[in-house]
């Protein structure tokens, strides 16, 4: 497999255009057929693709932010921005809401991006008569086909009901799956089997363009998707599938492979940060299997910039996390001091509080001024762990179970026994526990609580914002599941079924 090497600053938008996010194509877009004509420009288009998963809207921004920020890990704080304050308040969460429809759309424009590829590959792959070239055509095709899977994963997670078995999810709805570039066909949501299906599908062919990578010795902190990825997501998608087997056969395959290692929060990697709090401080990790990369002249969203509002004078987040969250680490967990730093604010009410400066900013970006800006770490081995864990206990192995926590634990802990006690009682309260304390605003909690059929309740907590401070959603609430934008419901030539929440 030949070696790539791309440059990120470059980039060629290809997206979609007219009324729909299904349905695009700009202006000032290069005309189909005239796009990709060698190799080369193939190369740029992948690197377009790429850029597109820079967007605030999406893992640097919204995506993360907003699944996490509607449930019950933050309280909106009195005299707050207002930022992303519908959705934390559930009483605005609207199909014409303006957060939903920038990832819904930013999400189809990264597919748009794909399926142009692909139309235009079609065209160029004939042509090419050099085995060099085209085992580098091979490659980026695995790339944007992991991109548009990962692309549908996403709007699967957000815009529908949880999976709970294929004949089930054959009645479910899914998202509207589009596979060409330019098509005249009327819109239609396919059903979630479906949906799941097309995600699998583009992860079995992006794994055949790959071909094993397991031989390369740096897989950690990959800017560019590989085999690492395409299992990671396997693992992913298998565990909302309840399909356990596969979800602790996939994440297997990329512990088993030893390519990747946990980051220590005792060992030292400099004089100041630990292996964890590097993690954190610069974005760089051995348990990091993909991150959008970002440079000081190029970069996406400021995760943090809501947690902290930092001014170079005080503090004023406009959320801070819950306080059942921080009670839940125990004594020895260091990744409290990792994610936490008691502060007060610069409120006139002066709220002194543990705010979360796990996205504080990345050192280098915080030296040329650009305060809460963090690289998105997609995929890290700490939740494939977590997946094979949580599915080897539905599984009923809970010794295999208890030895993955343990790992976790010890890269994680000032010091930990040897085992983890796990059984039929209490290995979903453990388990979901440890998703919270390690996944932390990372996005997962909106899915987590649909996928187990949870609801919650907020507690009201010093100096936050009522009512939303006392809210109780209960389980199987239909907003868990987001509301399809409106545009998308009105758009011509679409005859898209609107989710519970739209009504």
């Amino acid at each position: 497999m030949i070696k790539k090497f791309k440059l990120f600053g470059a980039v060629m938008a290809f997206a979609l255009s007219a009324t729909s996010c299904l349905d695009k194509y700009p202006e000032d877009a290069i005309i189909a057929g005239d796009a990709i004509t060698s190799v080369e420009t193939a190369n740029q288009a992948v690197i377009g693709i790429y850029s597109k998963f820079k967007s605030s809207a999406l893992y640097s921004g919204a995506l993360t932010l907003l699944p996490d920020i509607q449930t019950d890990f933050v309280y909106a704080v009195q005299g707050y921005s207002n930022t992303y304050g519908d959705i934390w308040r559930w009483n605005d969460l609207l199909a014409t809401n303006g957060s939903i429809e920038s990832v819904y759309g930013s999400l189809y424009s990264v597919i748009g991006s794909c399926n142009f590829f692909f139309q235009e590959i079609e065209i160029l792959e004939p042509k090419i008569q050099n085995d060099d070239l085209l085992d580098q055509l091979q490659t980026y095709k695995a790339e944007v086909h992991f991109a548009r899977a990962l692309a549908y994963s996403e709007l699967i997670k957000l815009f529908c009901k949880p999976y709970e078995s294929d004949a089930e999810a054959e009645k479910e709805l899914g998202v509207v799956l589009v596979s060409k570039f330019k098509s005249n066909e009327v819109l239609r949501r396919s059903s979630l089997k479906a949906s799941y299906d097309f995600v699998l599908a583009d992860l079995a062919k992006a794994n055949e363009y790959f071909g094993d990578l397991f031989d390369n010795s740096s897989l950690y902190n990959a800017k560019y998707f590989t085999t690492a990825t395409v299992n990671a997501l396997y693992s992913r998608m298998y565990l909302y599938m309840k399909k356990w087997d596969l979800a602790v056969e996939y994440s297997s395959k990329l512990i088993d492979s030893n390519k990747f290692k946990l980051a220590s929060t005792t060992e030292m990697y400099t004089n100041q940060y630990s292996y964890y709090d590097f993690l954190w401080h610069n974005d760089s990790s051995t348990e990091v299997i993909w991150r959008v990369p970002f440079e000081v002249t190029s970069y996406g969203g400021a995760l943090g910039r809501v947690f902290l509002n930092y001014d170079y004078t005080s503090y004023r987040p406009d959320y801070v996390p819950a306080e059942w969250v921080i009670n839940s680490y125990d004594s020895g967990d260091m990744r409290i001091n990792s994610f936490f730093t008691n502060l007060t604010t610069g409120y006139a009410h002066g709220l002194n509080w543990p705010l979360l400066t796990k996205y504080r900013g990345n050192d280098t970006f915080v030296a040329n001024n650009i305060l809460h800006v963090n690289m998105p770490k997609v995929f890290r081995l700490s939740e494939i762990y977590l997946i094979r864990a949580e599915a080897l206990c539905e599984l009923g192995r809970f010794a295999d179970a208890g030895k993955d926590i343990t790992t976790l634990r010890k890269a994680r802990y000032r010091s930990y026994g040897s085992s983890t006690a796990i059984n039929a009682n209490n290995w979903f309260e453990l388990v979901s526990g440890e998703r919270v304390k390690e996944l932390y605003m990372e996005g997962f909690r909106l899915n987590d609580l649909k996928r187990w059929h949870k609801g919650f309740t907020r507690k009201a907590q010093l100096h936050t914002v009522a009512s939303g401070n006392t809210l109780s959603v209960p389980a199987d609430d239909a907003r868990f599941v987001w509301p399809i934008p409106q545009h998308e419901l009105e758009s011509p030539n679409a005859d898209i079924e609107p989710n519970e929440s739209n009504k």
